[in-house]
């Protein structure tokens, strides 16, 4: 059954007020958000949920932001994945990305949904194919069955929120949070401007050194030690690659949290502590 006008146009507006509050965060500079002690107590840092509402409810509940005001909480990778329509079989993951949009407008500057590769392959339309399944074409066949004629205005507002997400969160102690790192960084030319400057169009196509970051599963110490000295890090924390034990810390410097399947996990650090990255991981906390 598709929606009533009056919902429809309420999330093409909720899309739009997100992606002004993006714009607008206070924290931001450039395409980091960048949090401080003087800004925050802590930060809750998840990872990657595709469509997975427990999780995701999991995650609003333990963050608590109503009574936790100088908390923040990193969000990233909602899209394809979860429940499916049952008529169409279409993906209704977009609902959990309209539910990021909800929240940050409700927390403009708590919420923090940073750029991933499945919601970038939504704006540029690359392909991906999981379990002999188009994922870009369940997604759209969920939009359809929830919006019918108005799906590509829906759409269209979903990707403008998206374009604005920030790339990065650096927090204090050296901790920069990304969705990944770019593979083989001593063969490429990473442009480290994309943190700074205002992003075009052409920094979302493939093969750029965006699509390269949220991309990339090199997870050898030298090429993370790369990547940490190009961003000015101690600590990188990802989501992006499965963790069948819920996270893993592939060396010294990364560590990846995972929180579609079960185990999931997430930490909340403290800002007004410099942690190691073994301290960090001592602090990883399973979801219910």
């Amino acid at each position: 059954m598709v929606a009533k006008i009056e919902y429809i146009e309420k999330i093409i507006a909720t899309y739009g007020q997100a992606a002004e509050a993006n714009r607008q965060t206070s924290l931001r500079e450039g395409n980091l958000v960048v949090v401080t002690a003087e800004d925050a107590d802590d930060v809750m840092i998840t990872a990657d949920l595709h469509g997975n509402r427990p999780n995701f409810n999991a995650i609003k509940k333990i963050a608590d932001l109503d009574s936790n005001p100088r908390r923040h909480l990193i969000l990233q990778e909602v899209c394809h994945g979860g429940p499916a329509y049952p008529t169409s079989g279409g993906c209704m993951s977009h609902t959990m990305l309209e539910d990021v949009a909800k929240m940050k407008v409700a927390y403009p500057e708590q919420v923090h949904f940073i750029m991933s590769n499945h919601e970038l392959a939504e704006m540029i339309d690359y392909p991906i194919v999981k379990g002999e399944k188009m994922l870009n074409l369940q997604f759209r066949y969920g939009l359809q069955e929830m919006y019918g004629p108005a799906t590509e205005k829906v759409r269209e507002a979903s990707l403008a929120f998206i374009r604005t997400c920030p790339l990065a969160v650096r927090l204090p102690g050296g901790v920069m949070v990304c969705h990944s790192v770019p593979e083989n960084l001593e063969k490429i030319d990473f442009d480290t401007t994309i943190f700074k400057r205002e992003l075009e169009l052409a920094d979302f196509e493939q093969g750029s050194s965006l699509f390269q970051m949220v991309w990339g599963r090199d997870y050898r110490e030298e090429n993370a030690q790369r990547f940490a000295r190009l961003v000015g890090a101690r600590v990188l924390i990802h989501g992006h690659d499965p963790c069948p034990e819920g996270f893993k810390a592939p060396n010294d410097i990364q560590i990846i949290l995972d929180c579609c399947t079960k185990p999931a996990s997430y930490v909340i650090l403290p800002t007004g502590e410099e942690l190691s990255h073994a301290q960090i991981v001592e602090r990883i906390e399973r979801l219910p």
